[in-house]
């Protein structure tokens, strides 16, 4: 049987002060980095934000941050791995998952990661707090009636019984007594905006427009979008999807069903953190999935990767 690549690009949640040092043991890498707009884009040093917890899970300073983490990690890597047969990434992931798949620039994606953290950022009010809310061991259908009365909705769905809930902060906690109660077990998620709800509508025009304006190259290979499960290789499919996903549920069942019917044999995500990983491997076993962080050395990843395709 061929194996096959997918590349999977992780959203936030996960970054630790220590998630660009792997990259950087790469001096090409550590150049690329130096060169790279990311500290313009947050407004500040690495080395500031790094040292800094509130910063590294600070909106505005997370999605740059966690994109410019993946490309890098890419950079130092890419040259070991086999073409990846699809990319897929996880919210702010997907955004970067188009810097892998060769139609955008780094460049380009650190600092439309950046306007799109600012547009999202513009949808939030300083005297109410968003967030989000993982609910698991309860279904769709049960926790529907439930978030309905306390105006939240599902941001994303990573299974049968796995749920990502958004809204405001105060309807979050209402909520929560209700949802123990129906016997969920409950994670607060370290993120400052209800991506991927209707709260998010008003950043998805100003988004749309900056990706509208950027300047696209060939795909070397398709990316998936995570509202519709579908693989995208067109400019003006991107733009779409990328945009719309800001105030849309995310179906990464379906995202990691359809990785799985496009023959991916192996998986590898770029970090920080290794959630995507775990579930793909989870839902479909017969996948051979790893995280770059499970790795102490870029060695390391490389020797796996050989012992998977060769």
């Amino acid at each position: 049987m061929m194996q096959r690549l997918a590349i999977l690009c992780p959203g936030q949640g996960a970054q630790h002060p220590q998630m660009f040092d792997l990259a950087r043991t790469d001096p090409g890498v550590k150049n690329l980095l130096a060169r790279w707009p990311l500290e313009a884009a947050c407004g500040m040093p690495l080395s500031t934000i790094l040292s800094d917890p509130a910063l590294l899970f600070s909106n505005r300073v997370a999605q740059p941050l966690i994109v410019a983490a993946a490309l890098a990690v890419w950079e130092a890597i890419k040259h070991c791995a086999p073409a990846p047969a699809l990319v897929a990434g996880y919210s702010i992931g997907e955004l970067c998952s188009y810097g892998i798949a060769g139609a955008l620039s780094a460049e380009q994606l650190i600092e439309l990661a950046a306007t799109r953290a600012r547009s999202m950022d513009d949808c939030t009010v300083p005297s109410a707090r968003q967030s989000l809310l993982a609910v698991s061991g309860l279904t769709v259908a049960a926790v529907h009636e439930l978030l309905e009365q306390h105006h939240l909705s599902i941001a994303i769905e990573n299974g049968a019984d796995s749920l990502i809930v958004g809204g405001w902060c105060n309807d979050l906690r209402a909520a929560e007594p209700g949802l123990l109660q129906m016997g969920a077990q409950l994670t607060e998620i370290a993120v400052e905006v209800a991506s991927h709800t209707a709260l998010m509508q008003g950043a998805v025009a100003p988004f749309s427009a900056a990706l509208q304006q950027s300047a696209f190259m060939d795909f070397k290979c398709p990316v998936m979008a995570g509202i519709t499960a579908t693989l995208v290789s067109k400019k003006e499919h991107a733009v779409t999807l990328l945009s719309r996903q800001l105030a849309e549920k995310i179906r990464w069942d379906q995202c990691m069903d359809t990785c799985a019917e496009a023959g991916v044999t192996v998986a590898l995500e770029l970090g920080p953190g290794g959630a995507l990983s775990r579930m793909l491997q989870a839902r479909h076993p017969a996948i051979e999935c790893r995280s770059v962080s499970d790795f102490r050395t870029l060695a390391g990843v490389a020797k796996w990767l050989e012992r998977c395709f060769n």
